[in-house]
């Protein structure tokens, strides 16, 4: 909920009915009353968002998904998918035993899949952090001092912006494939590599939501009570912008995912640790393709879309709830 929202919200002719009084006319402490209303609005978004009958179904599958990650150590025996511990042959096809076959090391491709299933969340979840928070401060700084900065202010704000559009025309994959041949290999390197090449769009993002903020009547009453930049972006603006960011970060986690996979994919991942990227690029190397070994190739193909789809779908149904227009055109 906005500040001003608020801020309007008890002042309303009748507008709350217990704002000031609980039951029985007894005062209630503005901490309560802030709980009372933060609880009433997160009662509004669960409604709309239920509302959203493709929202509901992509976090229905990504809760699937993810418990699926956070089980796999219960689920898989990790000795199995070793190269010297593989329970079965070279090329299986699907059976009884191995539902979705084996690979090249006789290894299941569904444990690799189920397993492979951590790293690529884990590393989606961290590169999306990475890019959220540079992107929103990046872009909370630019439209703050572009607004409200003065002279001095309107040239950091540019300054920002123009290295924000030079990272927007750098090809992302190039520039990610780079970062990720030039730094040593391992995961933590995908995660930067990743963070540091899809912040623009946020940082764009958040910027303009930022100067509509900026112009907002709460943010005026601020600066004029003495509030400074820290204080007004810290406590007026960043909670007004968060909306925008929480749904920017469900889109950008299905983003990374899929950079992750292709990095995996054209050999710069880490080779110490299993994700579907890797499995795809294992599956190619082994030349599965050309030897009609679909069941190694397909699934891990297909896992990668259900997620990314998933992800897509909950940020589409978050961006719905979160804009009215948005909601009417359902």
């Amino acid at each position: 909920m906005s500040a001003d929202t608020e801020e309007h919200g008890a002042d309303a002719p009748g507008g709350d009915a217990g704002g000031a009084n609980g039951a029985g006319g007894a005062p209630v402490s503005p901490r309560a009353l802030a709980r009372r209303r933060r609880a009433e609005a997160l009662r509004r978004f669960a409604r709309e968002y239920t509302r959203n009958r493709a929202g509901l179904v992509g976090l229905l599958a990504l809760s699937a998904i993810v418990l699926l990650a956070l089980f796999a150590p219960l689920l898989v025996d990790q000795a199995e998918l070793t190269v010297t511990g593989a329970p079965g042959a070279a090329y299986e096809p699907p059976s009884a035993e191995f539902p979705l076959g084996t690979d090249n090391f006789g290894r299941s491709v569904l444990d690799l899949i189920i397993w492979g299933s951590r790293v690529s969340l884990t590393v989606g979840f961290l590169a999306t952090v990475v890019s959220v928070v540079l992107g929103t401060l990046v872009g909370v700084t630019a439209g703050h001092f572009g607004a409200s900065g003065g002279p001095a202010g309107r040239v950091v704000s540019s300054v920002l912006m123009r290295v924000t559009d030079w990272f927007l025309v750098l090809p992302t994959l190039v520039l990610a494939v780079a970062l990720a041949a030039v730094l040593p290999r391992g995961t933590g390197t995908i995660i930067i590599a990743i963070g540091l090449t899809v912040w623009p769009a946020t940082a764009r993002l958040v910027r303009a939501q930022t100067l509509a903020v900026e112009a907002r009547p709460f943010v005026e009453r601020a600066r004029a009570l003495g509030g400074g930049h820290t204080h007004v972006m810290a406590w007026h603006v960043l909670p007004n912008v968060m909306p925008v960011v929480l749904a920017q970060t469900t889109l950008l986690v299905a983003t990374s995912i899929i950079a992750e996979s292709t990095l995996a994919f054209l050999g710069v991942g880490d080779p110490t640790t299993i994700s579907w990227g890797g499995i795809l690029e294992a599956a190619r190397t082994a030349g599965a393709i050309s030897s009609g070994i679909w069941w190694y190739m397909i699934p891990p193909g297909l896992a990668i879309a259900a997620v990314a789809l998933s992800f897509t779908l909950c940020g589409r149904a978050l961006e719905s709830v979160i804009n009215p227009r948005l909601r009417e055109q359902r």
